[in-house]
């Protein structure tokens, strides 16, 4: 079955309206949560007075930091985050109480009765600004605000700079975007004695529950965390949320059942985009080699370290590029800032560091008198090459990646005004250390469960791994059903983020089915009188020239009602904290795209002619979908590239609302959008979840450049930013 396009398995159910988000979860007894936040982006905390707000009638708790005792502290990698603010807001949005009641009106009349004081604080907003000295300190543990600092030194610096011809350096910057899901954060939770019981919409269930273990003090065993489809991440679920507040709100209640579901507002400051700012230096050869690049990047982690202790490393070896440099140096700074927390954000720092490195090669080229297409593909690493982290690369296509973006384009619509062309190339790193195990179940009817812990977010991964199940049982496609994420009921898997899942539960379904096929052949043998070795396997059979024994009648003449096997895929991999020397990832992600744009120098509009893009995904397991996923990919990189940014007063989003803060609509695609999936003979089952997103950005600006001369360094490309750099341009 892989190779083919079949329909999504909750296909009619998304259509007519029928899955089950957690939006739509109703359970008895439910209680309605509210969170009350902070207005000042930091400031201490005097007083928060519940006495008033508990005379309303329908409140039935109200959780503030005193109830939280010990435990009050949480996130994934640096405790630093309250569950509600305890003695210290940090930002303007931060939650300083919850409210439980019988209804949304009690909760917000409640709400408008707490009696809060504040002293205010000097507040920083910009993460070069934060590391500066006086700066005000956020946590006191790092009192320089930079919570980690990434490195990464390959080769001599100085004397690679003394081999260049030319040096360019160059600064570009991204500002602060929200990941604008249709469906926003939402959390349920229910106590059950010492039994404590989830239902959210998460990317990474096992997260959910070890965090709140190591909360809460009880052990994971009696967590149970359950994960309907999500209408939408792009990473703002990836990593703990709302799930300890609501959790902690339910066990004020003794119990009852309470949900809390965030306002498109709330979204704003409950996750961000990581605000970066990259400094390029790259020493350059006459003949168009490199020979050095040095790096500085500062990523605004907002006023909690969220998930950003993990993805400030990923951003420093994504900060390179897929080019031939012979001496590298990165340094990759997360920053404390008093701006709401970052997170993953579709492409996560790939995007940031795509935009960079990707306008910087146009710069180079068009200064040096380089074609922009043929200086890439001089540069562009190959199979045996070696990276920067000192790793091997293989099974490496950036090159036909990047081809097959340029063969697409018409070469007519470039000889009009004001017409230009531009390229991009990105290169990813997945999770480095992680484990995905499914479990498949065979019944004595012949159909197969496959249990996975895959969060399904309309991506399709569910029809993905029912699809190599299928192919590694070699059974029908319509023989399997999945199971999606309950932790008491489907196995263990890190996270459904990082374009991680084709590969690696892709393959722990494989290794289920594997050797579910292996025990059903050694069942089969007794009762065909053949030896195993010479049995195969195929379309729901055993068999051997022509006898043959079908899958449910070797259950059934076995006297089983069900036979199930586990498969396991992990990988383990990490590198040198001082110098980044190691294996920063399992395999690379590839991608690339190629944008032709008309632009309108009377008003700065940019019309997007064509867009082409390329992924390689070793071997495409569901073409229709992988087509959906890169054509995704770009309409979704339009936002970040030509409109999407938070507007900020004082630390206040001005903007948090889907009229003021615009995404791309259906007029913003480009008239002609393509898309390919480059596959190796290798055949490896690799993600291609974010792999066409980071080229958009570079691609599309160096196409400006190409049709009308200005350069734009900072995200997003708006019109204004157009019409001023062209005014600057007819500047004597």
């Amino acid at each position: 079955m892989i190779g083919k396009s079949v329909p999504m398995l909750d296909a009619l159910a998304r259509v007519t309206g029928e899955v089950d988000y957690m939006v739509n979860l109703r359970l008895p007894n439910m209680l309605v949560g509210k969170i009350v936040r902070s207005q000042s982006p930091h400031a201490k905390l005097l007083k928060v007075d519940t006495t008033n707000a508990l005379q309303v009638s329908g409140v039935v708790a109200i959780l503030t930091g005193a109830d939280l005792g010990a435990n009050a502290f949480y996130g994934a990698a640096i405790k630093d985050q309250g569950v509600v603010a305890v003695d210290r807001v940090r930002y303007v949005g931060e939650p300083v109480a919850a409210i439980a009641a019988e209804n949304e009106d009690v909760a917000e009349e409640a709400a408008m009765l707490l009696d809060i004081e504040y002293e205010e604080l000097p507040s920083v907003f910009d993460a070069q600004e934060a590391i500066q000295s006086g700066a005000p300190t956020l946590h006191e543990k790092y009192p320089n605000n930079i919570f980690i600092h990434s490195k990464l030194r390959h080769g001599d610096m100085d004397a690679a700079f003394a081999e260049a011809d030319e040096i360019f350096e160059d600064t570009f910057t991204s500002p602060l975007a929200q990941q604008s899901s249709l469906e926003p954060h939402v959390t349920a939770a229910q106590w059950d004695g010492d039994q404590l019981t989830v239902w959210a919409g998460t990317q990474a269930p096992y997260m959910v529950r070890r965090v709140l273990s190591e909360n809460f003090g009880i052990s994971q065993e009696k967590i149970r965390v359950v994960v309907p489809s999500l209408g939408g991440s792009y990473g703002g679920k990836g990593h703990i949320r709302i799930e300890p507040l609501v959790a902690a709100m339910s066990r004020k209640t003794n119990g009852r059942p309470v949900k809390f579901l965030l306002s498109r507002a709330e979204e704003f400051v409950t996750v961000t985009k990581h605000a970066a700012s990259i400094t390029l230096k790259t020493g350059v050869k006459r003949d168009g080699t490199f020979t050095a690049r040095q790096v500085t990047v500062y990523w605004n982690g907002g006023a909690y370290a969220d998930a950003s202790p993990l993805l400030v490393p990923q951003g420093m070896v994504r900060a390179v590029g897929p080019y031939r440099i012979p001496a590298v140096h990165v340094d990759s700074y997360g920053v404390y800032t008093n701006l709401p927390p970052a997170g993953a954000y579709r492409g996560a720092m790939s995007s940031q560091a795509t935009w960079a490195y990707e306008s910087q090669m146009d710069i180079i080229a068009r200064k040096m008198g380089f074609d922009p297409l043929e200086f890439r593909l001089k540069n562009l690493f190959v199979s045996g090459d070696h990276f920067a982290t000192g790793e091997t690369l293989h099974d490496v296509h950036f090159v036909d990646c990047l081809e097959a973006s340029a063969k697409a384009m018409n070469p007519s619509t470039s000889l009009r005004a004001k017409v230009g062309r531009g390229y991009g190339v990105m290169m990813k790193s997945t999770v480095s250390t992680s484990k995905s195990q499914a479990r498949m179940s065979l019944a004595d009817d012949g159909k197969v469960t496959l249990f996975t812990s895959t969060v399904e977010m309309g991506q399709g991964a569910h029809t993905a791994m029912a699809q190599i199940a299928a192919e590694s049982l070699r059974i029908p496609f319509e023989m399997v059903r999945v199971v999606g994420p309950d932790t008491n009921v489907t196995p263990f898997d890190s996270t459904t983020s990082a374009s991680r899942t084709t590969n690696m539960m892709g393959n722990a379904v494989i290794a289920a089915g594997t050797s579910l096929k292996r025990k059903l052949i050694e069942l089969a043998a007794p009762l065909l009188e053949i030896p195993s070795e010479e049995l195969l396997a195929e379309n729901g059979k055993v068999f051997a020239k022509e006898t043959s024994i079908s899958y449910a009648e070797i259950l059934k003449r076995n006297n089983l009602n069900s036979l199930e096997e586990t498969g396991e895929y992990s990988t383990a991999s990490k590198m040198d904290p001082e110098t980044g020397q190691g294996k920063a990832t399992p395999h690379w992600h590839q991608g690339a795209g190629a944008a032709e744009v008309e632009v309108d120098t009377e008003t700065g509009h940019v019309t997007i002619l064509r867009y082409t893009s390329a992924a390689f995904a070793g071997r495409v397991v569901n073409p229709h979908l992988a087509q959906l996923q890169n054509d995704g990919n770009v309409i979704f990189g339009l936002g970040p590239t030509l409109m999407e940014e938070m507007i900020l007063d004082g630390g206040q989003v001005t903007n948090p609302n889907l009229a003021d803060y615009a995404i791309p609509s259906i007029r913003d695609i480009p008239l002609e959008l393509i898309s390919v999936c480059i596959e190796s003979d290798e055949q490896e089952l690799h993600g291609i979840g974010e792999m066409t997103l980071p080229p958009v950005a570079p691609a599309i600006a160096n196409a400006i450049e190409d049709a009308i001369g200005v350069r734009i360094k900072d995200l997003p490309i708006t019109a204004e930013k157009i019409l001023h750099a062209l005014q600057e341009k007819s500047k004597p």
